[in-house]
């Protein structure tokens, strides 16, 4: 029964992740933790650990179909994320972790806040139909993309997420990208083995359960198909509040974790 309940846990994250561009972290350590009992480290090695095989393929083959994803620069943010997901491990084996989240639960707030366009309310609107017009998506350089996925691959690795909680609000907050081609695009990025190394610093101290890991990669690879045909079929406002919504709950959990 534990096993089909690994399964199952797997599933929901691969929801998530299709849904979201996420690597289903946020799902599989907190239920780790609270339903197993299963020490933080522990739950943060294995969930990263049944990301490294490309589980969300289905999902990035969908956004691929519906022309998703930028593809060069996922790879740029794959390479980030590979040497930022070492530091990241590193750093929760040495390292108080409870104020970055504080900082990183503020950021995931403010984001969500934008996304449900609560100013409006209280402002007019300033921009004409001529200024829409002319809004360009700007030039981000080779290095930009890395050092994003650099920051995400240390959250990654000290939180045992994907990465893409912090690449998808990134992607659309600072880098223009609409948020279904960045859910697309970090969804992308997360199918090579970018966690390995935390991975194996884990493992080398004693952090990993690789039969729940196997148990949940299977679910997340059935998860992600669906989620990624869900988050195709949402009209833009529609996925904007619903992610926003997924943000903030986050960001309370966070806090609430890290008191």
């Amino acid at each position: 029964m534990l096993l089909i309940g690994m399964a199952i846990v797997g599933i929901v994250a691969g929801i998530m992740s299709g849904l979201f561009g996420i690597g289903g972290g946020i799902v599989i350590v907190p239920t780790l933790v609270a339903l197993l009992g299963m020490d933080l480290l522990t739950a943060n090695a294995t969930s990263l650990a049944a990301m490294l095989l490309p589980v969300g393929i289905l999902g990035v083959i969908n956004y691929y179909k519906a022309g998703l994803i930028n593809i060069k620069e996922s790879l740029l943010i794959s390479i980030g994320l590979f040497g930022g997901s070492y530091l990241g491990a590193e750093l929760a084996l040495h390292v108080e972790v409870h104020l970055l989240a504080k900082f990183y639960a503020l950021f995931l707030l403010y984001v969500a806040v934008s996304y449900l366009d609560l100013p409006s309310y209280f402002k007019k609107k300033q921009e004409t139909p001529a200024t829409i017009e002319t809004k360009e998506r700007k030039q981000f350089n080779v290095f930009q993309f890395i050092l994003l996925g650099l920051a995400a691959g240390i959250i990654a690795g000290m939180f045992g997420k994907g990465g893409g909680l912090v690449i998808v609000p990134v992607l659309i907050k600072f880098f223009q990208y609409e948020p279904k081609s960045a859910t697309a695009t970090s969804l992308a990025a997360l199918q090579l083995p970018v966690g390995l190394p935390s991975v194996i610093v884990y493992a080398n101290d004693g952090h990993l359960n690789l039969t729940y890991a196997a148990l949940m990669a299977a679910g997340i690879v059935v998860g992600v198909f669906f989620g990624s045909k869900f988050a195709i079929k949402l009209e833009v406002k529609t996925f904007k509040k619903i992610y926003a919504v997924f943000l903030a709950m986050v960001a309370v959990y966070m806090v609430i974790k890290y008191l």
